[in-house]
């Protein structure tokens, strides 16, 4: 064991929750993935693999979270941990410190993407960068921006599936299906719009279909580069399996940014600049130990 102690930790997405106790060096000891049901369910079945992990390898020093939201991040808030407007049913009002205050240990809350930003930096296609973007494309949109392995924010956390990018009603007539703004970027290149759309995913569709998403995705993009000038770019969820796509998101990026933005950094045709992640599926629990590092080292 670890003479730092046990870290806990969460990655609790839209469908499913990973779950993992590990060595402060970042070893797994146990883990399990269980789907996100209600918080009546979810936080007993969370609070039990624990439990029992705990009473095989060791009690738990910390907990690192990395969450899907909208939730409260900020560590001085009295609602710290909290999902706020999420449209999940039944999750608005849940806080993880409901469920994990039991052990103890100190507690440090982030979203989903931010952890996976965390965990990219720190393992993954983000070596060697200080300022890094991670963006999910799936079910839904998110972006987490971190500088030196500590994620950004403002009174919240970032929101860049909801910036809204300009959109031909001739050539795209979708009007989006995001319930507060419609033709966000969310609401016309998520997973479900896609379907929506088109009656198909994106890695069934041909290559007018995924030029559209290409260039809602390069807005986003280009915006991200415009508003915080990160190393690198990460994109990645579902969507952006399909074939063809991150090529052609690079070849928006670099036409809406005309050449504006000159550094080593941005190579010829962004091929080095806009990548997919190195982590695959580790991301985000990996991010999620590093929270519990970091909350660990706050105590």
């Amino acid at each position: 064991m670890s003479k730092n102690g046990l870290i806990g930790a969460v990655e609790a997405g839209g469908t499913k929750f990973v779950l993992a106790l590990a060595t402060h060096e970042g070893e797994i000891l146990a883990r399990t993935r269980m789907p996100t049901n209600t918080p009546v369910e979810t936080w007993p079945a969370m609070r039990t693999f624990f439990d029992e992990a705990s009473t095989k390898h060791g009690p738990i020093a910390a907990f690192g979270v990395a969450s899907f939201g909208p939730i409260d991040i900020d560590s001085a808030s009295n609602t710290y941990g909290m999902f706020t407007t999420t449209p999940k049913a039944g999750w608005s009002g849940a806080r993880f410190h409901d469920a994990l205050s039991a052990f103890g240990a100190p507690i440090k809350v982030d979203t989903d993407v931010n952890g996976a930003a965390i965990g990219e930096w720190m393992a993954g296609a983000g070596q060697g960068c200080r300022t890094l973007a991670y963006t999910t494309i799936g079910t839904g949109v998110g972006t987490g921006v971190v500088r030196e392995g500590c994620s950004l924010m403002g009174i919240s956390h970032f929101e860049s599936g909801h910036i809204v990018p300009p959109r031909n009603p001739t050539r795209d007539p979708f009007v989006g299906i995001c319930p507060y703004h419609g033709d966000c970027i969310e609401g016309l290149a998520c997973g479900p719009a896609i379907e929506r759309r088109w009656g198909r995913s994106l890695d069934q569709l041909g290559s007018d279909e995924v030029a559209i998403v290409a260039d809602y995705i390069a807005h986003l993009a280009s915006t991200l580069v415009l508003l915080h000038m990160p190393d690198r770019l990460i994109f990645g969820g579902g969507v952006m399996k399909a074939p063809g796509l991150i090529e052609a998101v690079r070849r928006a990026t670099a036409a809406k940014l005309n050449g504006y933005v000159q550094h080593p950094r941005l190579d010829a045709g962004l091929e080095s600049y806009i990548v997919t992640p190195g982590l695959g599926d580790d991301a985000g629990i990996t991010g999620a130990i590093e929270l519990g590092r970091q909350a660990l080292a706050s105590k």
